[in-house]
């Protein structure tokens, strides 16, 4: 008699997202989109530039948060602009390997030239209109979450 050996299925994990974002009815749509798009997705939030990077170096009551896959990232925050944030965070050895995505309502050339310049990975426009920021939400997680290869997890030293 043969024994069929079966092979259970991995859990899918938890996608972990930095949203950083002063806007209450932005984080608000952000939650409701991921919850839409992609149930694996834990939206963790921080309102301001100098939490964002608490919360990426795991300082003070950020200490025991989880690392993210994906940092989504406005550009005007308070107490530290979403381009200092990214300034620190791709000169950092042990954060710059994160993924992040500059989503905010500045069209400015100097804005988006200097995104790039500081390394973000991409600038997107946020839109005002409720269908069109769903679907700008659908579009990040189909092509971040879905199709493109993360960098694996890394532990700090």
């Amino acid at each position: 008699m043969r024994a069929i050996m079966t092979v259970a299925e991995p859990k899918p994990s938890t996608i972990e997202i930095l949203l950083v974002e002063d806007s209450a009815g932005d984080i608000r749509l952000m939650h409701e989109a991921f919850r839409v798009a992609n149930k694996r997705v834990r939206l963790n939030v921080v309102t301001d530039g100098i939490e964002a990077l608490g919360f990426l170096r795991r300082k003070g009551h950020f200490y025991n948060c989880p690392r993210p896959d994906l940092v989504i990232m406005d550009l005007n925050l308070p107490k530290m602009s979403g381009l200092e944030v990214l300034a620190q965070v791709k000169d950092d050895p042990l954060l710059k390997s994160i993924p992040v995505v500059i989503l905010t309502i500045s069209e400015a050339e100097i804005d988006i030239a200097r995104g790039y310049r500081l390394q973000a990975n991409c600038y997107l426009r946020k839109p005002v209109q409720l269908e069109a920021f769903e679907e700008l939400v659908k579009s990040i997680n189909d092509f971040w979450l879905v199709k493109a290869k993360l960098p694996p997890q890394m532990q700090a030293a």
